[in-house]
């Protein structure tokens, strides 16, 4: 650990626990050990608010997905886990939540250190929902059933069906809500019966590498959940080919979604695909204009735009537009710009060096292009990797800004003239992942909803997740969904089951 970091460290007083875990080496969770690298290499991790080196994390090979596909598929095909009822696995997905919560305060400070985000929107967004989410699950594990059927055949059947796990799923996790997007998937798989093995992204490893400590506190069977950090060329790559591997569930970008998904359905795996956005934002002429302006930047500048479903589109009705854009300025001057660790921290340092540039190349694009900024624009002065706040005004569909997922503190607007231009700029894209609307009037918005072409539409608000709701997109956002009963329907088989009555 660089002094610049440790001095960092020093300067907030993070816990002794994190502390702890900061300063020793790190090492992968298979099949119930601690384990380096096969070739026993390893990565750096930078802190992002300090550019300095936190740790290393060990760079998984092919074997080491070996072990770790082996140890799931003997836990599924006939190990401990698979013996265990229903009510067992939603005890051990209860207790687990029980020492996240536990442990909410660290695990807070871990995925700030490591990803550079708001230690306080770490704690009530990415750890708390991390722990709604395994309760929520956990209840499902219980519930899960066939159906009896009537068939008018001839003939004397008993006809009835079975909803069985899909087997062993591999996990790819991104890295702006690393702990957060791995409870997703693995909240539903464990309750259906499945076992996983969980590539974190290389940039963020740290909080899945602490969360397996507490899979073996909580007394989950060695071999049911298997961590593998390394690349996404290598690990991930070999994820997507493996026999032993029955589902893949990835999210990250689409361009890699992509790929993923086609090496996969080469032997038809099962697959979810979360992938990018460019959320479109309609704030209509009857809109609460302050109300609506703090919502949209908070919608766009959470997390530093490192936001899947961040609504980084914003269409405002012409008759409101420069009153809009005064108090949207307004509001997002008051956002502070900070280290992930200051407890005031809303806009925090974007996750590495190579972010960073790609966030400054797509400004500087829409300068170009001939976008107006009308607030930021520019790279913070001093260590970290941060970008102010940017607002773009007087933009148009055709800009790369506009069309293109920038995945950083870049918000773009235009004004409109009616309803029909706002849907008709909002489905302007190639994604779909979310979208929201803005307006007092309920009878137009409900006429609205169903002409957005989004798997989430958010009404004066954005981004408002909860576990019993699905979460997933149109168009090149991917296919499947995460959260809610219907995540269950992409973990489980469905086995049709004919006995022939005397």
């Amino acid at each position: 650990m660089d002094a610049i970091v440790k001095q960092y460290l020093q300067t907030y007083g993070i816990s002794e626990a994190a502390q702890r875990f900061l300063s020793k080496a790190q090492k992968m969770f298979i099949g119930g050990a601690w384990v380096d690298g096969s070739d026993g290499a390893s990565a750096e991790v930078t802190e992002p608010s300090t550019e300095g080196l936190l740790t290393h994390i060990p760079m998984g090979t092919v074997a080491d997905l070996d072990r770790a596909v082996a140890a799931a598929r003997e836990q599924f095909d006939g190990g401990e886990w698979s013996a265990l009822k229903p009510a067992e696995r939603e005890r051990l997905l209860q207790r687990l939540a029980d020492l996240i919560e536990l442990n909410a305060h660290e695990l807070a400070e871990i995925e700030s250190i490591d990803m550079g985000k708001s230690v306080s929107q770490a704690l009530e967004v990415d750890i708390q929902g991390t722990i709604d989410t395994f309760r929520y699950f956990a209840g499902w594990a219980t519930k899960i059933h066939g159906r009896t059927a009537e068939p008018s055949l001839p003939g004397n059947y008993l006809a009835y069906t079975r909803k069985e796990p899909v087997g062993v799923v591999g996990i790819i996790v991104p890295w702006n809500f690393p702990l957060q997007t791995m409870a997703w998937k693995l909240g539903a798989a464990l309750a259906t019966g499945c076992t996983v093995v969980v590539k974190p992204a290389e940039l963020t490893s740290l909080s899945a590498l602490r969360f397996a400590e507490l899979v073996q506190e909580a007394g989950i069977p060695d071999g049911v959940i298997n961590i593998v950090t390394g690349r996404g060329s290598v690990v991930g790559a070999a994820m997507a080919t493996h026999a032993g591997i029955d589902k893949l569930s990835f999210t990250g970008s689409t361009p890699v979604g992509i790929t993923v998904g086609k090496t996969a359905m080469d032997q038809m795996k099962r697959l979810t695909l979360e992938l990018g956005g460019k959320s479109a934002v309609i704030v209509r002429e009857d809109a609460d204009i302050k109300a609506a302006a703090q919502a949209v930047a908070n919608g766009v500048f959470f997390n530093s735009g490192q936001v899947c479903d961040a609504g980084t589109r914003a269409y405002i009705h012409r008759s409101i537009y420069a009153q809009f854009l005064e108090e949207l300025i307004a509001y997002t001057r008051t956002l502070k710009v900070a280290p992930g660790l200051d407890a005031e921290c809303f806009i925090s340092p974007l996750v590495s060096a190579q972010q960073q540039a790609r966030v400054l190349e797509y400004i500087e694009a829409g300068k170009q292009e001939g976008a107006e900024v009308a607030y930021g624009g520019q790279a913070v002065t001093g260590p970290g990797y941060f970008v102010e706040p940017t607002i773009f005004a007087n933009c148009r569909n055709d800009m790369r800004i506009v069309q293109e997922e920038i995945f950083g503190p870049v918000l773009v607007t235009a004004p409109f003239d009616e309803d029909d231009e706002a849907v008709e700029l909002a489905n302007d894209s190639l994604f779909g992942l979310a979208a929201a609307l803005y307006s007092n009037d309920l009878g137009r918005v409900h006429s609205l909803i169903p002409r957005l072409r989004a798997g989430s539409v958010y009404v004066n608000a954005h981004s408002t997740i909860d576990p019993c709701m699905p979460f997933g997109g149109y168009k090149q956002s991917g296919f499947g969904k995460d959260l809610g009963a219907e995540q269950l329907d992409y973990l489980l088989e469905t086995k049709a089951v004919w006995i022939t009555l005397p």
